[in-house]
């Protein structure tokens, strides 16, 4: 009987462990999934981030055109790609493929069908600088891919492009900019000659849930005109089976437009992400 009950202790004793073995993995595993996902969402607010993601961004702008009820749609696809040069460099390739459709910009037709090509590629280093700034400098280039007249510029165009930030304590703050002339294309439309720029700064929770501030403005050097955007965005990271994804919902102000601009526009976007 003794035996027995000693036998019995020792299987119970060895139950206990193995449930105490595995729950202390589950918990190691949780925390490196939490961990993971939190260095996931950090990534996101870094455009030149070590980092494969496609973003499709939907954006809808009303009161633009003649009579103030045009409206626009534009789906952005984005793909972002980065490229191991050796231990210290990476390249980084930014595309965005537009497509549009609008109504009531230009009279009272309507036009859809590709915009023009914006191709970026960064050279950064890996690390960030000893004060914590990570930074990627390279060329710009616009291809004239619009499947129709009103819908692009009908142009190419190059320049150079630039992003500068710094992500400490949930927190990212900095600033991407670019300049395109153009070089070739229809002599019979204008020349391209615009500066972008596009401050932000975000905050990611513990949820890692993203509040976003940013404005992407646009100077035409060759109509002295600005075209201000404040876009306010609330984004959340989240998982559909295996894949990773981020969804972003928002609004924007043109707080400075060109005579026939919007007033107001709004944004949906999905980014599919693959990381290592």
């Amino acid at each position: 009987m003794k035996n027995n009950q000693t036998t019995k202790l020792k299987i119970l004793a060895a139950l206990i462990a193995v449930g105490l073995t595995n729950a202390l993995f589950a918990q190691d595993a949780a925390t490196d999934a939490k961990a993971a996902a939190a260095e996931l969402a950090k990534k996101l607010q870094n455009p030149i981030a070590s980092l494969i993601s496609v973003p499709i961004q939907n954006n809808f702008d009303f009161g633009a055109g003649p009579t103030g009820d045009g409206f626009q749609y534009k789906v952005n696809v984005q793909p972002v790609i980065p490229i191991s040069l050796n231990e210290n460099w990476n390249a980084v390739s930014r595309t965005i493929i537009p497509f549009v459709y609008q109504e009531k910009i230009f009279g009272n037709s309507s036009q859809s069908g590709l915009s023009d090509t914006v191709q970026s590629v960064f050279l950064s280093p890996k690390d960030p600088t000893q004060h914590g700034w990570i930074w990627g400098a390279g060329p710009v280039f616009m291809l004239p891919t619009a499947t129709e007249t009103l819908l692009g510029a009908g142009k190419w165009g190059t320049g150079p492009t630039a992003v500068l930030l710094k992500q400490e304590n949930g927190w990212t703050y900095g600033a991407l900019a670019n300049h395109i002339w153009s070089f070739a294309g229809s002599s019979s439309r204008p020349a391209v000659n615009a500066t972008f720029l596009q401050p932000f700064v975000s905050y990611t929770t513990k949820t890692f849930t993203t509040l976003t501030l940013n404005s992407e403005s646009t100077y035409d050097w060759s109509s002295s005109q600005w075209t201000v955007p404040v876009n306010a965005l609330v984004s959340q990271l989240l998982k559909v089976g295996k894949q990773p994804i981020q969804l972003s919902l928002g609004g924007r102000y043109y707080a400075e437009k060109a005579a026939n601009g919007p007033d107001w526009g709004l944004r949906f976007a999905i980014t599919f992400l693959f990381p290592k």
